[in-house]
């Protein structure tokens, strides 16, 4: 297994003999305009992609885990391979066939791809009405022979869904979006560092990865906050926060 953060929540990841692709975001540095209702203004993405694009168009298979423009944007929809298999929530089957791609597979509970299943897990965006408006979200388990289980555990907060895919997969890599995205009012939509610490306590066996940070103009939490936070914890052993670009496990 080999598993690259590309920037934001965008994973490259080698699996059992497959290439996946996880939530591709392609656009250019500053070329689309800040999240509406955060306290700051900053063009987002806020950082370039750190490898050339031509390396990402052909991954054996897409992982959607919703349509969320950081997650989901026009300009890799238009680059990626028309032909690649997508796997997605079911809410989101018909926007991505509308895009072109034909061989888009809605995940009601797990299929098998190539020796591979990909389970699908719930999440919640967020809490009271902005999570509403957020709309569903999901994250995904990799299980294969051979190969240790991996959660994507997607954009959610440390809720219920959370809690009971750790409890049922027993994962050996657990990642997890941490940038604390938020709006001017209202709590946290992703994971912040307590709820980072709630899944180490919870899970004392999973290793953490933290993604989704510093690319976002609504992602408050820094690498260098959480990282402080795990220290003070004492879970640094069991958490990687990667840098763009970075490959964390091989």
């Amino acid at each position: 297994m080999k598993i690259q953060l590309i920037r934001n929540a965008t994973l490259y990841i080698e699996y059992a003999g497959a290439t996946l692709l996880v939530d591709p975001m392609f656009s250019e540095k500053g070329a689309n305009p800040p999240v509406f209702n955060t306290a700051n203004e900053l063009r987002n993405p806020l950082v370039p992609l750190p490898v050339k694009v031509e390396e990402l168009l052909r991954p054996d298979a897409l992982l959607v885990t919703h349509r969320h423009p950081d997650h989901w944007d026009e300009p890799a929809q238009k680059q990626i391979s028309k032909e690649t298999a997508v796997f997605c929530q079911p809410e989101d089957e018909g926007e991505i066939r509308g895009a072109g791609f034909a061989s888009t597979t809605p995940v009601d509970r797990s299929v098998t791809f190539r020796g591979i299943t990909l389970t699908r897990t719930g999440g919640q965006h967020g809490t009271g009405e902005i999570g509403k408006q957020m709309g569903p979200v999901c994250g995904y388990v990799l299980q294969a022979e051979g190969e240790p289980t991996v959660y994507i555990a997607g954009d959610t907060i440390w809720c219920q869904d959370v809690e009971e895919a750790l409890d049922a997969y027993q994962p050996e890599l657990t990642i997890v979006n941490a940038g604390g995205a938020r709006f001017v009012t209202g709590d946290p939509i992703i994971m912040d560092e307590k709820d980072v610490l709630a899944v180490l306590r919870h899970q004392p066996d999973t290793r953490v990865a933290a993604v989704h940070m510093e690319a976002i103009n609504h992602c408050f939490v820094t690498r260098d906050d959480l990282r402080n936070a795990v220290e003070k914890a004492e879970y640094s052993s069991r958490v990687v926060i990667p840098k763009d670009g970075e490959v964390f496990t091989e």
